[in-house]
């Protein structure tokens, strides 16, 4: 890959993770504790699980496959509604897992992002984690702000300047 397709692919990766960072932390500073782990119905995940499985999925592919950290993935933990921790914890704990999988990201060797890795049931070069990555945060971040506005019946205001 060239240098600078890679560039502008890593960058515009962080940019949405970012951005997808924001809205969450957003959305979770409009909802009370019991809020985030309210679940609708019996066949959709509460807030708090959401980020849970975000954290789980983001530590998987990126730190263990791509940066080689050690990490054992217990998914189905990531959907149990019984450990309820707080805003601020679920909050810390995504800010932390972005954070490092930013520095893997941007510190990835050309060579790297086109060599393929075994993740899950998967066979999945660096590039197809990147995008699997952010497009995963992406669906959840967007379930989030949903269920957001489902909950407090607000506009969330994310495109209020582009409504002039």
């Amino acid at each position: 890959m060239k240098p600078h397709i890679q560039q502008e692919l890593v960058n515009s990766c962080l940019h949405y993770w970012q951005e997808n960072l924001q809205k969450t932390t957003y959305c979770l500073s409009l909802l009370t504790e019991q809020q985030v782990w309210q679940q609708p119905n019996t066949v959709t995940n509460c807030i708090g699980n959401l980020i849970l499985h975000l954290c789980g999925n983001i530590s998987q592919y990126i730190l263990a496959t791509v940066g080689e950290k050690n990490f054992h993935r217990n998914r189905n933990a990531e959907f149990e509604n019984k450990t309820q921790l707080p805003k601020a914890v679920l909050l810390q704990q995504l800010n932390e897992v972005i954070i490092e999988a930013g520095k893997i990201t941007a510190q990835c060797p050309a060579d790297d992002m086109l060599k393929n890795y075994a993740v899950q049931i998967y066979e999945m070069s660096g590039i197809a984690i990147l995008i699997h990555v952010t497009e995963h945060f992406s669906y959840h971040a967007g379930q989030i702000v949903l269920l957001t506005k489902q909950m407090t019946g607000k506009d969330l205001g994310f495109y209020a300047s582009l409504t002039e």
